[in-house]
């Protein structure tokens, strides 16, 4: 059976569609909506779908009305935004480093946005916008100083990969020292911040990640196809017109950006990043980057992880991080295995 299709338009443009990546992209916003859904109606005061989709379309009563748009919506707009910023970000790294192991956790991204936001707890007592602005400047030098480590005529995967699991130790170890010199309340503080949490996300998170996102992903999409030919390496990529550095450098600066505001936004959530574009590609079994894929696989996933966060446990509430955390390690530990049984590792 053919899986691609050849959509031409006036003019000689023409786009290539691989049914089955499309097919995946779309049951995955399918599941996204119905997550949010499902989410949107949990809580204290349960609604039912069907009423959060009348109250979504406008049609809902006062108190759902409240309850919906002003405080659980933003929440759940927070935890797709994060997600899919995530899932972008960590294809981007891995594409860039061709290293199923090149994503922001690995990288240092986010302890390095964890050593912002924390400078601004423990020396400043910085207030919730402080808190947010340190991690964006935190996670922004991170990636400025692992790239400028990184550069001896151009950037390459796996230098890239080992400088920044050097700056991850680094920073691990700063921002360990930062919190054994804070006193007792700053430090339960930072600590539930760098655990990754969507609790008391409102508005105000949601119009920045939204402005970046609506920026930035039309812009990494745009240069999708020149990423894929990269990874046929540099000297081929040359040879057919991409301009390699230019390109890498673009994609670079639009995955820190991406991971550095969700982090700033919901603290550093763990193996999103890594875990959504391994996921993507296994089930679009489509080579290259699966960027659009990957991007709706992270919103998926940290909707439904926070969903679990808030049901999976009776009365305790986890934070999402941790759930994230806790999938993201049986997930490794299952790719392990399965890499040694095939003989790769």
């Amino acid at each position: 059976m053919k899986t691609n299709r050849v959509l031409r338009a006036p003019g000689g443009i023409s786009l290539r569609l691989e049914v089955r990546a499309v097919t995946v992209v779309v049951v995955l916003l399918l599941a996204a909506f119905a997550a949010s859904v499902v989410l949107i109606g949990t809580g204290d005061f349960p609604i039912s779908a069907g009423d959060v989709v009348k109250t979504l379309a406008g049609n809902g009563n006062a108190g759902q009305e409240f309850i919906v748009n002003e405080l659980r919506l933003p929440r759940v707009l927070v935890g797709l935004l994060v997600g899919a910023s995530l899932g972008l970000g960590g294809a981007l790294f891995q594409a860039v480093t061709r290293n199923p192991l090149g994503s922001p956790d690995v990288l240092g991204l986010g302890q390095g946005a964890t050593a912002g936001a924390l400078v601004m707890i423990v020396l400043f007592s910085g207030s919730a916008a402080q808190v947010t602005m340190g991690a964006l400047v935190g996670g922004l030098a991170t990636g400025l100083a692992i790239y400028l480590l990184a550069w001896k005529r151009g950037v390459h995967g796996y230098r890239l990969v080992l400088v920044g699991i050097g700056v991850s130790a680094i920073v691990t170890a700063i921002n360990g020292y930062l919190l054994t010199v804070s006193d007792i309340v700053d430090a339960a503080r930072a600590v539930v911040w760098m655990t990754g949490s969507l609790n008391g996300r409102d508005w105000d998170q949601v119009w920045p990640l939204l402005g970046l996102c609506a920026v930035l992903v039309p812009l990494v999409l745009a240069n999708a196809r020149g990423l894929r030919m990269m990874e046929m390496g540099d000297d081929v990529s040359n040879a057919l017109g991409v301009r390699v550095e230019r390109v890498r450098a673009l994609l670079m600066v639009a995955a820190v950006l991406l991971t550095a505001t969700a982090t700033a936004a919901a603290g550093p959530v763990s193996f999103v990043a890594l875990t959504a574009p391994q996921l993507a590609r296994r089930l679009t079994r489509s080579p290259g980057p699966n960027l659009l894929p990957s991007l709706c696989m992270g919103a998926t996933l940290l909707v439904t992880a926070d969903w679990a966060s808030q049901r999976a446990f009776g009365a305790d509430q986890l934070p999402v991080g941790v759930v994230t955390g806790v999938l993201g390690g049986v997930y490794l530990l299952w790719l392990l295995v399965t890499e040694r049984k095939a003989g790769r590792i």
